[in-house]
């Protein structure tokens, strides 16, 4: 019989380093949760525009466009541990600049979307140092149970830092949140501090142009990143519609800000059900028809999130967008891990986020400029519909994706 230290799901948790790293993780993804349910409400209560919403993530992704790339490349070459550490330190004082902007009453919401051009920078530098950090924290044969392990750290925090950025935001305003999201962050770099593991300094080319490009001709050459990681950019950028909850929470299903911190941590609930299913049963055969059937079912969930007018009915459509998320999450980026040589993870990893944040913080733009002109509803359903045509469409572009079996054996 096995022992629960036997379990596949634990074996990972059995390196120091990687589980200092999830708690290092819980902390951090908490604080920005926090801290983005009080922003979208607080922006909402100041202008009432949809539009203004639609900013907060032109906001962060204009500096991630910018910057990622030089953030990749500085992945490559400078301590990880290091990079995360420093990355944190900034988000924190960009909570702590929400604190002051909520304190001095300032009204100019202008002030919110400059706290967040700076903290879009510091995530252009942080997620492609933590996503190359993972390979060196676990072996390789356990690198798919700890990449979905990773995920379900996101998404218990995503789950549990919407509900009580709701509640600190009911009870206390957005003074308690900010200075949530502050301490949460501090902790952050305390446990980030600790890990032993150092990194960087891996490549040897020469800082140039060409070398902050690599991880873009890299991606372009190797279809099947492609078209996982580009499959995953349309498909949320289109259905993505985060940034119109605050407008569903007030306005369409009539609730307060407790109603948008459960709106914001239902597809979290959905997506860590399924990492965690996954860290304890890997994903097997056909990975890659799996990837493209849960995209479909997070666009159809969308859609009928789009029309709902039940909040309960919008929970669960919610967390099975989240869930069946969640599945594409773990195949594009296994397979970016497994078919990437170490000295370009950083780079390859600095496209990834890029196009996660094109996808995330781009599609609230979208979404949001869209909802002033035709209203929020008809801007969900047309993006909804708009994920399912990128489903059908990238599965005839790109067959060899559909034809993926097993992560483990994939080959660069």
């Amino acid at each position: 019989m096995a022992t629960l230290d036997d379990s596949p799901s634990r074996s990972v948790f059995r390196h120091r380093d990687f589980t200092l790293y999830q708690v290092a993780r819980l902390f951090a993804v908490l604080a920005v949760q926090i801290e983005s349910v009080a922003i979208g409400w607080q922006v909402y209560e100041l202008t009432g525009s949809a539009l203004a919403l639609g900013y907060t993530g032109l906001a962060q992704f204009v500096p991630f466009l910018a910057f990622a790339l030089v953030g990749g490349q500085v992945a490559d070459r400078v301590d990880r541990r290091a990079i995360l550490a420093v990355c944190q330190a900034v988000m924190m004082l960009c909570s702590l600049l929400l604190l002051a902007f909520t304190l001095g009453h300032i009204q100019d919401v202008r002030f919110v979307y400059g706290v967040l051009v700076l903290f879009g920078t510091a995530r252009a530098f942080h997620a492609p140092a933590g996503s190359a950090l993972t390979p060196h924290l676990v072996p390789k044969e356990e690198l798919t149970r700890a990449v979905a392990v990773n995920s379900s750290t996101w998404q218990v925090a995503t789950i549990a830092g919407p509900a009580v950025g709701g509640i600190l935001y009911g009870w206390l305003g957005a003074t308690g949140a900010y200075l949530s999201s502050a301490a949460l962050c501090a902790l952050a770099v305390v446990w980030i501090l600790m890990l032993k593991v150092r990194t960087g300094s891996a490549s040897a080319e020469p800082l140039s142009f060409a070398t902050l490009m690599a991880g873009l001709r890299f991606v372009r050459r190797q279809r099947l990143l492609l078209g996982s990681i580009t499959l995953d950019l349309f498909a949320v950028l289109l259905g993505g519609a985060v940034a119109l909850l605050p407008i569903y929470a007030r306005d369409v299903l009539h609730t307060g800000p407790w109603g948008l911190g459960l709106l914001r941590g239902a597809p979290a609930l959905g997506a860590a059900l399924v990492a965690v299913v996954l860290a304890v049963r890997p994903m097997g055969g056909r990975a890659g028809w799996k990837m493209f059937v849960s995209v479909a079912i997070f666009g159809a969930a969308t859609l009928v999130f789009g029309v709902s007018r039940s909040l309960p009915l919008s929970l669960v459509a919610l967390a099975i967008a989240g869930a069946a998320d969640m599945v594409s999450v773990v195949v594009r980026h296994t397979l970016e891990l497994v078919a990437t040589p170490d000295d370009m993870r950083g780079r390859v990893g600095a496209v990834n986020m890029m196009c996660i944040g094109a996808s995330n913080e781009l599609g609230e733009f979208r979404a949001g400029g869209l909802a002033e002109h035709v209203g929020a509803v008809p801007a969900v359903v047309v993006g909804a519909v708009g994920t399912l045509v990128v489903v059908g469409l990238w599965a005839w572009l790109f067959p060899e994706l559909r034809q993926v079996d097993r992560l483990e054996s994939t080959r660069r």
